[in-house]
């Protein structure tokens, strides 16, 4: 389509323009999106959505360059562990959630006795998502999906949401004014995606509508419904977090490799309070040992209900979240461990250094792309070992200049 070049090179051209240039290219821009809207919406009638729902669905709306420029938009520093707890596991919002617990503890006991989710994990989830709803987004959806499936980079993807999110409107679960949400087209308070939404969310209170912005009885069965559905352990925490024994193997730290809480207990771990792993946890209950941070901690062993949470949302930092929250809120302690001093975010740019500083060294990680990946990981423990440090593969400022000073080998 004509749209590509100017979607994909626009906004670095548009800067070398004069202004009346760049008045003409955003009015070309969005003269090409009105055409891609015609030209989109026989596949949406044929998707079951009527002329009528459609264009009431479209009449206002605009090419949101915004949306583009938060999709494209790379954070120049990544949280450390420890920066994202302290942002999101506060104690006002352990107290709010504690509160909430006693005002809906009806509501939450027949959500938990349906679908098997602790109440705590429901509030967990509402409280990261929304901060309890209080807010929900105000970029209107239809727009959002819109501008993002015009968009070559995930046409396919944003095109499958907003056909599901003109269902939504058509079904007459939200009205258009209802639907505003987060740029990349989240609804509600626990922040779906359309298609979620249709697949997973639960009429709670009766209405004939599911409503994810006005009844709590529709988000919460829908936040049960939705876990179940993604496999949810009933009777199963998320994990714990541990202490490691000194000269402990932190290439067994991946986060990945499944071991019985038996064999952990056998190379010395223990829980963070120093009661034994099989005093409160099934021996032969699978766990796996993850190391968010340094070799100074926090760890912790996480269940496979940790991998549903992620499920939820791809991030260990924001599954950690959700789990210590959840603990809080049921009156269990929260972290032992304490911030190193250093803690430090580390930029794009700084783990590009680090890999090509790895690659010099001959620790051949790959392409230099700003992404601590596994491959990085690798080549950084390999590193460590040769210095005889805790090989925890863990980039970090230190390490990016103990990198630095390396001599380059012959």
């Amino acid at each position: 389509m004509a749209h590509t070049r100017f979607i994909q090179y626009g906004f670095v051209l548009i800067s070398l323009l004069l202004p009346w240039q760049v008045s003409a290219q955003v009015a070309q821009n969005q003269a090409d999106f009105q055409r891609w809207i015609q030209e989109f919406k026989p596949q949406a009638l044929s998707a079951g959505i009527s002329e009528a729902t459609f264009d009431m669905a479209f009449a206002n709306v605009q090419l949101n360059e915004r949306v583009l420029e938060l999709d494209r938009r790379q954070p120049e520093f990544t949280r450390t562990f420890w920066q994202y707890i302290d942002m999101t596991v506060t104690p006002l919002r352990i107290e709010r959630g504690r509160l909430l617990r006693q005002q809906h503890a009806e509501l939450l006991g027949t959500v938990t006795a349906r679908y098997g989710i602790p109440d705590a994990y429901l509030l967990s989830f509402w409280a990261m998502e929304t901060n309890f709803g209080g807010f929900t987004g105000n970029t209107p959806t239809i727009e959002a999906l819109a501008t993002l499936a015009y968009d070559p980079r995930r046409s396919a993807f944003f095109t499958e949401q907003l056909l599901y999110a003109l269902r939504i409107l058509e079904e007459g679960h939200l009205t258009l004014d209802q639907m505003k949400g987060s740029w990349a087209g989240a609804l509600g308070h626990t922040q779906f995606m359309p298609s979620n939404y249709i697949h997973y969310t639960v009429d709670g209170d009766g209405s004939g509508r599911k409503d994810l912005f006005n009844s709590l009885d529709d988000v919460f069965h829908s936040s049960g419904h939705f876990l179940n559905r993604l496999g949810w352990r009933e009777g199963q925490d998320w994990g714990y977090e541990i202490r490691l024994p000194k000269g402990f193997d932190y290439a067994l730290a991946d986060g990945r490799t499944q071991r019985s809480i038996a064999e952990w207990a056998s190379l010395g771990i223990t829980r963070a309070s120093g009661t034994k792993l099989t005093d409160a946890t099934p021996a032969d209950m699978s766990a796996a040992l993850l190391l968010p941070g340094d070799y100074r901690g926090p760890a912790f062993l996480v269940f496979h209900n940790f991998n549903v949470i992620k499920r939820w949302n791809n991030s260990n930092n924001y599954a950690l979240a959700v789990g210590l929250i959840a603990d809080q809120i049921r009156h269990q302690p929260g972290l032992v461990a304490k911030a190193p001093a250093d803690d430090a975010a580390m930029s794009r740019d700084d783990v590009i250094a680090l890999q090509n500083h790895l690659n010099r060294l001959g620790f051949d990680v790959g392409r230099a792309d700003g992404i601590a990946g596994q491959r990085t990981r690798g080549g950084l423990r390999q590193f460590q070992v040769k210095q005889g440090l805790p090989a925890d593969g863990f980039p970090s400022p230190r390490m990016l200049q103990l990198l630095q000073q390396a001599p380059s080998p012959g």
